[in-house]
């Protein structure tokens, strides 16, 4: 069964990159791209629950915290890379488990784009907000995310990492066609963007400090009372 499991996983990361890697020759399909990014990870999401029925008041409960996390990069939209979107996916998914996670975050850069504006850029950051979700579902049982110290530098490096994966697709698409990839232009450009990148690192860490082990009881609380997403 773990071993199924992972493989799915696999073949989902798989399908996923070579999605991101389509958004280059069709940049004029960039929703539909997104789209399928989306539907990847619900396929994921019922590879998880395949031998149980998955209760409605379930996918409520993902569509919620995908709401929250969207709605909240609205308020902070004039401050650069200052938002609470990575912190509420990394708790859903550390508190309801990976698939879960990759959902919540893919489906909130998705629903928050069609307020801040569509783009190629979107599957970029469904796939970049999912992988936050993921991870932390990953290493939720590991001293990395059971304790507070390790949940701040895990904020923290997704506020670098988030950054990365979006400067690559920025890279990549001012790169022209058949050019070699130059990998001093492209610490360059990642250098360009440190100071956004270390604001997101910070925000990560502010609403950790602050919201992070309330948070991790409420959804706990509800995950024990209601039976949710085990």
């Amino acid at each position: 069964m773990i071993r199924n499991k992972g493989l799915t996983t696999f073949l989902f990361l798989f399908i996923m990159v070579i999605l991101l890697g389509v958004t280059f020759l069709l940049e004029d399909s960039y929703l539909w791209l997104s789209f399928g990014v989306v539907f990847l990870g619900i396929f994921l999401f019922l590879v998880r629950f395949e031998r149980r029925k998955v209760e409605p008041r379930e996918l409520v409960l993902l569509a919620v915290l995908a709401s929250i996390a969207a709605v909240g990069r609205i308020p902070f939209a004039s401050l650069p890379s200052v938002q609470p979107t990575t912190f509420v996916i990394m708790m859903s998914g550390f508190v309801f488990g990976a698939e879960s996670g990759f959902i919540i975050g893919a489906v909130a850069a998705l629903a928050s784009n069609m307020i801040l504006g569509q783009g190629p850029w979107t599957p970029w950051q469904m796939a970049a907000w999912g992988l936050v979700g993921l991870t932390a579902g990953w290493l939720r049982n590991t001293k990395i995310l059971t304790s507070k110290t390790g949940r701040i530098i895990f904020g923290m490096a997704w506020g670098y990492l988030f950054g990365w994966i979006m400067n690559l697709w920025g890279f990549l698409s001012i790169v022209q066609s058949g050019s070699p990839f130059e990998w001093k232009a492209f610490i360059v450009y990642l250098i360009g963007s440190a100071t956004f990148d270390t604001m997101h690192a910070v925000s990560n860490i502010f609403f950790l400090l602050l919201f992070g082990e309330v948070w991790i009881k409420i959804l706990s609380r509800f995950k024990r009372k209601y039976g949710l997403l085990n």
